[in-house]
């Protein structure tokens, strides 16, 4: 196996998943407001520095996402690190309208790249995250837009891959997008990744749950339809994102979907599904830190449940992995 491929590995490893705080510094700003947090860079870090300290947050964790802004603060990726988990960062700088695709956008930042990625490695970021957002419905996505996001992926993976830094290619639809959005979507995804020669076994593909489904079971059964005849064996993983649902209704559809099965290893890579309860219950305040600690250890204590097949609604109330918050 390559160095990206064991790295990949352990990013998926059986029984954990990724936390994902890379969000743009507004969209944390805008995030932290709406708790009733002034927003602000040392605000911004202190909410890092809450969450990534959660006692025994490895023992559920593999990797922790961040900006920019959070990776170039003196020691995050050495305090990640010191913790047991993989620092990784968003590498995209975002999507804009594409042309000849009204309503429809390509997600950009290939150019300056390569120097881009060896300055993450340099600071100890073991992995990369690259975001194309493609909406569905009336006639959406279209074929320009599907092969316009799936080549940027397939670039950005193999620039990842040169640089010795896992991909996470991930794959969002925004919109009521059934089993055969998704699946096209994906495979034209991994058409371009396989035509640019990267090397699946260092690419952990991160796509949504298949939405517009009343019960967790039928959810999991067009999520895996959707993934199963498009998705290589090879492939690291598969990180599935919340989607925006509830905490509890997105790791009750990952235990579903982890029910029936998958060839590749399946884990999650949450934001807002994790860290949502963690904010409300600190808000800002310094002798809250334990509380929202204890919140996000709560969810994902769950959604590792979820992930070993032991998760019922039982267990939302309180339920950590050791060691326990005091």
């Amino acid at each position: 196996m390559t160095a990206t491929a064991l790295v990949a590995a352990d990013l998926v490893l059986a029984g954990k998943g990724i936390l994902c705080l890379d969000q743009s510094t507004p969209a944390v700003d805008a995030r932290l407001r709406a708790a009733g947090v002034a927003p602000g860079a040392s605000t911004r870090l202190a909410y890092l520095s809450m969450l990534t300290g959660t006692p025994g947050l490895s023992l559920g964790i593999s990797g922790v996402s961040v900006n920019e802004e959070a990776l170039f603060a003196d020691g995050v990726a050495a305090a990640l690190a010191g913790r047991g988990l993989l620092a990784g960062i968003r590498a995209d700088t975002g999507t804009w309208p594409l042309a000849g695709a009204p309503g429809e956008t390509v997600t950009e930042g290939l150019d300056g790249l390569t120097a881009r990625l060896a300055s993450y490695a340099a600071l100890g970021a073991r992995f990369a995250t690259w975001r194309a957002v493609l909406r569905a419905g009336h006639g959406r996505p279209s074929w320009r837009a599907l092969r316009a996001n799936a080549s940027a992926l397939g670039r950005f993976a193999l620039s990842c891959q040169e640089a010795g830094v896992v991909a996470v290619a991930e794959v969002a639809i925004e919109g009521a997008a059934g089993p055969e959005v998704t699946s096209a979507a994906l495979m034209v995804t991994v058409s371009e990744l396989t035509e640019m020669g990267v090397a699946l076994d260092g690419v952990v593909l991160k796509t949504g749950m298949v939405p517009a489904a009343a019960v967790p079971r039928v959810v999991a059964e067009q999520t895996l339809a959707a993934l199963w005849c498009v998705v290589p064996e090879e492939m690291a993983g598969v990180a599935f994102l919340a989607g925006g649902r509830s905490p509890a209704r997105a790791t009750a559809d990952l235990a579903a979907v982890r029910r029936l099965g998958a060839p590749w290893p399946v884990t999650f890579a949450f934001g807002r599904a994790l860290t949502g309860p963690a904010l409300a219950a600190w808000h800002g305040d310094p002798s809250c830190v334990a509380a929202g600690q204890r919140a996000l250890a709560n969810r994902v204590a769950c959604t590792i449940a979820a992930l070993q097949g032991r998760y019922t609604p039982v267990l939302e109330p309180g339920y950590v992995l050791a060691p326990v918050l005091s």
